[in-house]
């Protein structure tokens, strides 16, 4: 992209009236321009933006417009940087509004928008991480199905889906406690173990009686 600059004099505009003296490419990222304002870096915009906006050259804006630009500058930068933290692994809703929340740059409107369009957009979806999250969640080191059922209502799912995926997964916790025994076995006697296993959300009786199977199995 070539860059576009005003051929005016930049003294000759007035500090009382806006107007588009450059746009240029983005050095780092080449989806964004850069645009100038009154011969000075203002704001940046993804060239969508860019086109839906129609901003060229020589353009007079108003402040009031001025500062909708930089708002949808910000709002672009924080959507992209939410989608490119989305993509990393499955986040359920409440994971992705409280990591906005955390940028602390937008207001609840903007953040709601950005939860809309990544929802419209399908890389937000909770039945689909609680599906994920059930299946790979601790697979080498065990988990209960109550410690995923709390798990998944810290991560905001509802209790409907929940069971609906807990129903539906072929883990069991008897499996998921041999598991865990394989693994501490060498470092834990029974009486560790069993405590561990309670403190994982595991049913008692269920432990013992694993814990009791595992121990006969090894001394065959």
């Amino acid at each position: 992209m070539e860059i576009l600059r005003n051929t005016n004099n930049q003294e000759t505009v007035s500090l009382l009236e806006f107007t588009i003296t450059q746009i240029s490419p983005a050095v780092k990222n080449q989806d964004r321009v850069n645009i100038y304002v009154n011969g000075k870096y203002s704001f940046s915009l993804n060239i969508t933006q860019l086109v839906d906006y129609k901003i060229k050259i020589n353009q007079k804006i108003t402040k009031e417009k001025l500062e909708e630009y930089k708002h949808a500058s910000t709002f672009g930068k924080l959507y992209q940087r939410t989608l490119e933290w989305v993509l990393t692994r499955p986040r359920s809703i409440k994971e992705t509004r409280d990591y906005l929340i955390r940028k602390r740059s937008l207001e609840s409107e903007d953040i709601q928008l950005i939860i809309d369009r990544l929802i419209a957009k399908k890389y937000l979806d909770d039945y689909t991480f609680a599906e994920h999250y059930v299946e790979f969640y601790a697979t080498k080191k065990g988990a209960s199905r109550k410690r995923l059922q709390l798990e998944l209502k810290k991560k905001g799912i509802r209790n409907e889906i929940i069971e609906e995926v807990l129903a539906k997964t072929k883990r069991s916790d008897e499996d998921e406690i041999k598991k865990i025994i394989l693994k501490k076995r060498a470092r834990y006697d029974d009486e560790k173990l069993i405590q561990y296993l309670i403190r994982q959300g595991f049913d008692f009786e269920l432990v013992k009686e694993t814990v009791r199977e595992m121990d006969s199995q090894s001394l065959e």
